[in-house]
């Protein structure tokens, strides 16, 4: 046998030097991947979604205002733009439960994992616990998209730590956490994925308002749940078959919302913008809730005259164009005031359908002093002051995660000066109606006794059978048990309960 040897190819050792490099950088070690799981990139969907989390993260942005021009920009549509905007949505509505999860599964404390990687591990999560994705899939996506945009080594930890979620299914998750709990209020803000003061704080308001304390978990999964898209059709602009005709031209398909006649629910991820009734302002995009506090506020009785209105806090504008609709129908006027410029000219867009000579003007300047600059002017006022916004967490799902306490502080004063300021602006006999989206006690019931203990010329009244003289005919709504004081009167919607965010409202008259 001869000793001689074969001559050496020069690509075995281009390979062996790259493998060499690999293993220097990390990523040379044998692992359970399949090739698949082993590529660099991901799908533009995933990439999509983490780039929305890190502008949430990074920029203090509003996951509703970056990703839909993120998806356009990238050309995402379909049923792509849908998986991004569920598990961009999603992540970062579950992130609370997702992270007391992932706390378990990484060998350091959350707080000491890089801000980009966590991210990654948390859209890993949602898919392996939260979504129709098959576990492997959401395994292989999900570290193809850290070594993409985190880098090799940190892929094989995302590797390591989702298998580790998937070895435990949800719901013995779930139960683990409440399990360790140190309360029953804990268990419900970890597995309900909000923070235990907010956790709290909706407790308190359910039973403040009438409800039951049991239904806390009810209304956390609610805010858990992606809310469908509701347009507002705005009286003598475009009425509700307007819209339904312009709809089945575009193949769009709305119902009937379930409390107001001028809702419509859009069904899919459609885009409203596409029907030309949004598109210039004759309809738009507004809450069911919404739509109703400014509908019983119009519809609340009146002394006298009804010929003045005032939006104190106008900005964007929806509830300002449906009260300008109203308005033009009952050849009232309208002044909309809004603080902040570019908020202002939002309400500009907002009221453009409005016929001419319905709105007097859009003021730019401080709601709290107008009640000094006109007195006693105007017939109704709406206050829809700044607040938490406690009751919309299901549409702004990073809200949840920034709030803080000392956010009711500041809050509350600002809220009880404006509606000083309303009932400043009102004249004797007309009517302010105080809202907020929030059912934090501290911002609704608080704020008015507070206002109201002040002076003795102003009384609540029913803003309940307000309510009840404006939904679509023979709709029976629970609005709790009334205690025959201001939970008796005053109104209180609820996500879990009418499917609208938690709007508050406050009838008040100016008595003398």
């Amino acid at each position: 046998m001869s000793d001689r040897r074969a001559p050496r190819d020069p690509r075995r050792d281009d390979r062996g030097r790259q493998r060499g490099a690999a293993r220097s950088r990390g990523e040379g070690h044998r692992t359970s991947q399949a090739p698949s799981q082993r590529r660099r990139r991901t799908d533009p969907a995933r990439t999509a979604a983490y780039d929305v989390l890190r502008e949430v993260d990074g920029s203090d942005a509003y996951a509703n205002l970056v990703l839909p021009p993120l998806l356009r920009e990238r050309r995402i549509s379909g049923r792509d733009a849908a998986f991004a905007t569920e598990l961009a949505y999603g992540t970062l509505r579950l992130r609370g439960r997702y992270d007391a999860i992932l706390a378990r599964c990484v060998s350091r404390p959350l707080d000491q994992v890089d801000p980009d990687l966590l991210d990654v591990l948390r859209l890993g999560a949602h898919q392996v616990l939260g979504m129709r994705v098959p576990a492997h899939a959401a395994v292989s996506e999900t570290v193809a998209l850290a070594r993409d945009r985190v880098g090799a080594g940190p892929a094989q930890m995302v590797n390591a730590v989702l298998r580790a979620v998937g070895r435990t299914p949800l719901d013995e998750w779930l139960a683990l956490l409440a399990d360790e709990a140190p309360d029953p209020v804990t268990a419900l803000a970890t597995t309900g994925s909000h923070p235990v003061w907010i956790t709290r704080a909706l407790r308190e308001a359910l039973v403040g308002h009438g409800r039951s304390p049991d239904e806390t978990r009810d209304l956390l999964d609610a805010d858990n749940a992606a809310p469908r898209v509701t347009l507002v059709a705005r009286p003598g602009l475009a009425g509700p078959d307007t819209l339904r005709q312009e709809a089945d031209d575009a193949d769009v398909r709305l119902e009937a919302g379930r409390w107001a006649p001028t809702a419509l629910v859009m069904a899919g991820g459609s885009d409203p913008a596409g029907l030309p009734a949004v598109a210039d302002a004759r309809a738009g995009v507004q809450d069911e809730g919404s739509q109703l506090v400014t509908l019983a506020l119009a519809a609340a009785p009146l002394e006298g005259a009804d010929a003045r209105w005032l939006d104190l806090c106008a900005g964007p504008g929806g509830k300002a164009a449906l009260l300008a609709a109203l308005a033009a129908g009952r050849g009232a006027t309208l002044v909309a005031n809004e603080v902040q410029p570019h908020r202002a000219r939002l309400v500009e867009r907002a009221l453009r359908a409005v016929p001419d000579g319905v709105v007097e003007r859009v003021r730019t300047g401080d709601g709290r002093e107008l009640g000094a600059e006109t007195p006693g002017e105007f017939d109704r006022v709406l206050v829809d002051a700044p607040c938490t916004g406690l009751g919309a967490l299901r549409r702004r799902p990073e809200s949840r995660w920034r709030r803080t306490p000392s956010d009711l502080g500041e809050l509350t004063v600002l809220q009880r000066e404006l509606l000083a300021a309303a009932l400043g602006a009102v004249r004797v006999g007309g009517v302010v109606g105080y809202v907020t989206c929030s059912p934090h006690l501290a911002e609704t019931r608080l704020v008015v006794d507070d206002v109201l203990r002040r002076r003795d010329d102003v009384e609540r009244i029913d803003a309940r059978a307000a309510l009840r003289d404006v939904l679509v005919p023979g709709a029976e709504i629970d609005l709790g048990a009334p205690d025959g004081g201001a939970a008796g009167l005053d109104l209180q919607l609820w996500p879990h309960v009418h499917g609208t965010d938690a709007m508050h409202l406050t009838l008040l008259r100016r008595r003398r």
